[in-house]
């Protein structure tokens, strides 16, 4: 039996673990050089790592014990199918996952250290490319592209053309593209084009997340160790910011008419815990109440917030979050199972640490965590 204990599951949540070689093929000529490399030439710990794991393909031992039990082995560029997709397919058959999405780890450094938007576009179109390829041999993989909105024609481009490729999601940054929102009618298109086409949009941890102000990191002391032990991503401080930018974005959503606009639409809130949802839900309806007699921009609302929020997004907790009570509180309609395999936040049984948490839930419920819920953001 699977991991999964012949429950029918799909991962909101993946990740590809990027080697140096990773974009190299996909970048277009005319950039090829200009683009930030993934890495810095020197030899990293990472390469070491890399070394390892590529060895294992050469002992048919090693390979075996590492597909064996994936999910409680090494995490990072270590993990079974962290970057080779034969070996993701077997973690795959392990794990018992219907589907699994899957996230750059590294992959949209270039995108974001871009100097102009020939270059953002162009990492975004090689980064697209490369997920889809990675992707492209197992139907359970569902890569997820990521594209700027900063020029919206140029991001309905890159959109269309991931679609084609074979992405099933579209990532975008949390922030405030270009200085406009969200919901400037500049975006109907790319709105429009993900609901005629049943597309989810996703917000992932990372592009425009929310970490804490610099004045606040002044505190005497000597800077902490990140969650990975190593210098510049996530720590205590930030973790507490994490679901901030995803508000700000699905507020704007909600209060420039996104969602009643085009009702079909859907996405998801990936990564960035979900225990801040239930009061989320409430504080919208308690703004709409107490602004809702003076602002013209409410009053056109068809809905409730908090209903518009509950038809199109869903939201994956972190393992360790109690989900039961989530559920309890604000329903089962919102939250999805993830494993983030192979970052090591997902665990070694994330599954395990959900169930401990859903005593007394009934197996309807569980079944929207586990399979419905995902089904319906993706259109399935």
């Amino acid at each position: 039996m699977s991991y999964m204990q012949g429950r029918v599951a799909h991962d909101a949540d993946s990740h590809v673990m990027e080697d140096r070689e990773w974009l190299n093929a996909f970048i277009e000529k005319e950039f090829e050089g200009k683009l930030r490399p993934l890495f810095g030439k020197k030899r990293t710990p990472l390469d070491d790592q890399l070394d390892k794991a590529k060895a294992r393909k050469t002992d048919p031992q090693a390979d075996a014990k590492a597909a064996d039990n994936p999910i409680a082995g090494p995490k990072g560029w270590l993990a079974y199918g962290a970057f080779d997709p034969d070996e993701r397919k077997k973690v795959l058959d392990n794990l018992g996952f219907a589907t699994q999405l899957v996230f750059p780890t590294a992959g949209l450094g270039p995108v974001m250290a871009a100097r102009d938007d020939d270059e953002r576009y162009a990492a975004s179109r090689a980064y697209n490319r490369a997920i889809a390829a990675f992707s492209k041999g197992d139907k359970r993989l569902i890569p997820v592209a990521y594209v700027p909105l900063d020029d919206p024609g140029a991001a309905l481009a890159g959109m269309k053309a991931a679609l084609d490729d074979g992405c099933g999601a579209v990532s975008f940054s949390a922030a405030a593209p270009a200085g406009r929102s969200p919901g400037h009618p500049d975006y109907d298109p790319i709105w429009s084009l993900l609901s005629e086409r049943s597309v989810p949009f996703m917000l992932h941890i990372g592009p425009g997340t929310k970490t804490q102000p610099k004045g606040f990191r002044n505190n005497g002391r000597e800077r902490a160790p990140d969650l990975h032990g190593g210098g510049e991503n996530l720590r205590f401080c930030d973790y507490m910011m994490l679901w901030y930018a995803p508000q700000v974005f699905l507020t704007a959503m909600v209060y420039d008419g996104v969602f009643m606009r085009f009702p079909q639409l859907r996405g998801g809130v990936i990564e960035s815990g979900a225990g801040w949802v239930p009061d989320f839900l409430r504080q919208l309806d308690l703004a709409h109440k107490s602004f809702g007699r003076t602002d013209p921009y409410l009053q056109q609302l068809d809905m409730k917030p908090s209903e518009y929020i509950r038809r199109a997004v869903k939201f994956t907790p972190f393992p360790g979050e109690d989900v039961g009570h989530m559920i309890r509180d604000a329903g089962p309609e919102l939250f999805l199972f993830s494993s983030d395999y192979p970052h090591p936040e997902g665990t070694k049984d994330p599954f395990g640490r959900f169930e401990r948490t859903m005593d007394g839930i009934d197996e309807e419920a569980k079944e929207k965590f586990y399979r419905t819920n995902y089904e319906q953001m993706m259109g399935l």
